[in-house]
This record gives C-alpha cells, sequence and structure tokens, in this order.
C-alpha cells in the first residue's frame, strides 16, 4: 500500500524507518520530511497544514492510508476533512477526529475533562486574556512553585513552572497581558504543583478497542541535572523502571479506562495514538497533560522496542480490529540522546553541515531538524533539535554509554546534547 506520513521531526524519521520494515508498504511519501526520511521515500514539499496540497498528493500518488505525526494538522480537523470530502473519505487517517484532539489543543478542555471524569490530576484554575489581576490573586493562594500552562499548543515549550511568586506573577502578566506565546496564551491554566517523577504512556485506539505501547520517560530541559528552560525534550528511555505491573494497573484502571469511556460517553470517539503524560506521585499516577499524538523524542525509544509490523497495527486503528492485535514488546531497554543547536531553545543559526554519520556504530540515528544540500548531497542543520541518538541494549547503562560514543560522532558546528539521560533512573 501507499502512505503518506505528515511530519519533519525524529518521530517522523522513527514512523518512516518503522514503517519502511513492513512487507505491506509499496511506497512511503513524507511531507515535509527530513534528509534521514528522504532515504526512506519520497519527501514531498507540502506543509503539514496544507490541507489543500495534501488532498492533491493524497489523489496524484494513489495513497492508500495517511499517517499523522505532528499535533497541529490534528487540532486543525485533517481527519474531519478527510470524511467531509468525497474523493478523501476513502483514505483513513491514523490520527484523532478535531474534537478529540481537543485533550491537547486546549489545556482548559482537558483539565475539566478530567474533572467531569474522576481522572485524577492537580488542581487548577483557568483565566482569560483580561484576567491577568485575577490570575495573580490566584496564584497568591498556591504555595511555590508555580505552574503556568498555556492553553493552546506551543509547540511544547507553553508550560513555565516558577519558582517564586514573583516570578510567577510576571509569567503570568507576560502570558495573559503582553501575549507571550501568542494565540496559545489567550487563556492560561494554573495548577497545583504536583511532586513526583514524570513518565509517558502512550496507547493507540481504533474508537473502541485499545493497546497499551510501552511507556517511557523524557527530559524537557536543556540543562544536565534537568535545568534550564523547558525544549521539545532531550533525551528519552524505555522502559521506565518503576513502572511496574502493580503502577501500570493503576494507570490503566484510574486513567486509560476513564478516558477512554468518557471520549466515548460524550460522542468523541477516539482513534490514533494519544500519549498521556503523568506524575508517580508517591505510587499514584495524576494526569499532567494529554497529547493527541505519539511523544518526540519518546517515539524514538519505544518504536524500536515494538516487535510487530507497525502498517500491520495502522490498519488495525483503520478497519477497528485492534481487539486481534497481540504486540510483542522488546525487553531490551533504549536510550535516546537529542543533538541540538548552539543556542536552542533560545535563537540559533541553521545551515551547518553534518558530517560523521557514517561512523555511527550501533546505535540508530533519527534526523529531526536536517535537510538535504540540493547543491551538495550533504546534511545541514534546520531545526533546533538537529537529530536523536537511539541504542537498544539488555543493559540500559551500556545503552546509554553506546549512545554517548555515538553522539560525539556526529559533528556539527555547535552541537550539544545532555550526558545525563536516564541517570535519575539508575542508567
Amino acid at each position: 500500500m501507499n502512505i503518506l506520513l505528515l511530519g519533519s521531526g525524529g518521530r517522523e524519521h522513527a514512523l518512516a524507518w518503522k514503517m519502511a520494515q513492513s512487507p505491506l508498504l509499496t511506497n512511503l511519501f513524507i511531507a515535509p520530511g527530513n534528509a534521514g526520511t528522504s532515504r526512506l521515500g519520497t519527501n514531498l514539499p507540502i506543509t503539514v497544514i496544507d490541507f489543500t496540497g495534501i488532498r492533491e498528493a493524497v489523489l496524484s500518488h494513489s495513497i492508500d492510508m495517511v499517517v499523522v505525526g505532528p499535533e497541529d494538522p490534528l487540532v486543525a480537523g485533517i481527519k474531519d476533512f478527510f470524511l467531509s470530502d468525497p474523493d478523501l473519505v476513502r483514505v483513513p487517517v491514523i490520527g484523532p477526529s478535531a474534537a478529540a484532539a481537543r485533550l491537547e489543543g486546549s489545556k482548559d478542555f482537558a483539565k475539566a475533562f478530567m474533572i467531569r471524569h474522576g481522572i485524577p490530576t492537580a488542581g487548577y484554575r483557568t483565566f482569560g486574556s483580561h484576567e491577568s489581576g485575577e490570575a495573580v490573586d490566584f496564584l497568591r493562594t498556591l504555595a511555590p512553585p508555580y505552574v503556568l500552562k498555556a492553553d493552546g499548543l506551543a509547540a511544547g515549550k507553553g508550560v513555565v513552572i516558577c519558582p517564586t511568586l514573583a516570578e510567577a506573577e510576571a509569567e503570568v502578566t507576560s502570558m495573559l497581558r503582553d501575549g507571550r506565546f501568542g494565540e496559545a496564551s489567550r487563556k492560561v491554566v494554573i495548577e497545583e504543583f504536583l511532586t513526583g517523577i514524570e513518565l509517558s504512556v502512550f496507547i493507540v485506539s481504533d474508537g473502541k478497542n485499545w493497546l497499551l505501547l510501552p511507556e517511557a520517560k523524557d527530559y524537557k530541559k536543556i540543562g544536565e541535572g534537568d535545568t534550564g528552560p523547558n525544549t521539545g525534550g532531550m533525551g528519552s528511555v524505555s522502559p521506565v523502571t518503576f513502572a511496574d505491573e502493580v503502577f501500570l494497573k493503576k494507570v490503566t484502571d484510574r486513567i486509560i479506562r476513564p478516558t477512554m469511556e468518557g471520549l466515548r460517553s460524550e460522542g468523541i470517539p477516539y482513534t490514533g495514538f494519544l500519549f498521556i503524560g503523568l506524575m508517580n506521585v508517591a505510587g499514584d499516577p495524576f494526569v499532567i497533560e494529554y497529547n493527541c499524538r505519539l511523544g518526540d523524542p519518546e517515539t524514538e525509544s519505544i518504536l524500536p522496542r515494538i516487535d510487530h509490523d507497525i502498517v500491520e497495527l495502522m490498519m488495525a486503528v483503520a478497519e477497528g480490529t485492534l481487539d486481534r492485535m497481540t504486540l510483542n514488546i522488546s525487553p531490551l531497554a533504549a536510550v535516546t540522546v537529542m543533538l541540538v543547536s548552539e543556542g536552542y531553545p533560545g535563537e540559533y543559526t541553521k545551515g551547518k553541515e553534518i558530517s560523521g554519520e557514517n561512523a555511527v556504530a550501533g546505535s540508530l540515528v533519527f534526523h529531526a531538524g536536517t535537510r538535504k544540500d540540493p547543491a551538495t548531497g550533504t546534511d545541514r542543520t534546520s531545526g533546533g533539535r538537529v537529530m536523536a541518538i537511539t541504542t537498544l541494549d539488555a543493559q540500559p547503562s551500556r545503552a546509554l554509554e553506546t549512545t554517548l560514543r555515538n553522539a560525539g560522532r556526529i559533528v556539527y558546528k555547535g552541537k550539544y546534547f545532555r550526558r545525563d539521560i536516564g541517570s535519575d533512573l539508575g542508567f
């Protein structure tokens, strides 16, 4: 079958790598893709929110399935776009409807949904753009640190944790009154701070049935020891040592089932991947956020551990037959380290020549912010997060060691990466 994959990051390269292994795949197209995906299929110069361009590509390339990597097109309603078009309705879109994608597209909607269905989460209040004074008053009722979240999509950077009241007051004013995150922060959710350890849990659903995928833990802060500003993700590990059978049963009973049943009860069947960001608070799971797609860089850690044809899995999603599927999960540990551009997550320059990928041994390399120079054929940087290096090994510490060794073999000016990914879990 012919598949169109939407996206251009490390998550999409990992998905392309996994799909390329399937005997069910005939041709793979990626829009817009990156230098890495170009080696696995055909990149198309179409943005993920150019629905007209995507429609033309689906028809001209006889596409049989569309797989959506990032959140933007899902929140914008690409699935609904296909269902409303008589020429596209036959083509399954692996991803939720716009109504279901509100779980990520609006933090306020997600929090209210959790409260309605008794799903454990931190206490909160939401404030609009003309309520900065009320937001400051609410902050003064809380104990530090303070959690502020832009309601809408902010490229993974809309969550700010402030250690002091003064910083939180300035931040909420910047978000609401000054529009620090643009439309995303027209409303701001202020939450109670939860003390614990974060992890990411993933499921895939066909609207009726769901399967649990490998869990992961990602590392958002730019600096070692989890210091500095948030990024889109500096690395990830899978499995998570404390997510044992007892803990995951709590996650299933208290969070996954109520989430899926709650969506169905509200007339919002969910199809595609669902990412649930959790906090382990003294052995009990609390939801931090929902994402309507796979995470990045978690995808680069969990997909190599799934010993199953990913195209067959996606076909079961499209056909509503996930109840007939059983996934085999590798017992090996995966460690992913992200190589980023100097200055990220702030200002950075692009166009740096990349070399050394051929010297990598024993690890997988997933491109993120890269492009192929048409004049020279060389790979160049084109984003803040440049490449993800992933290693599978029975020994987590050995997986980290191999990943770091190979991260050192990739060369481009201004390269930076964290060396402590997984250290809090004993890696």
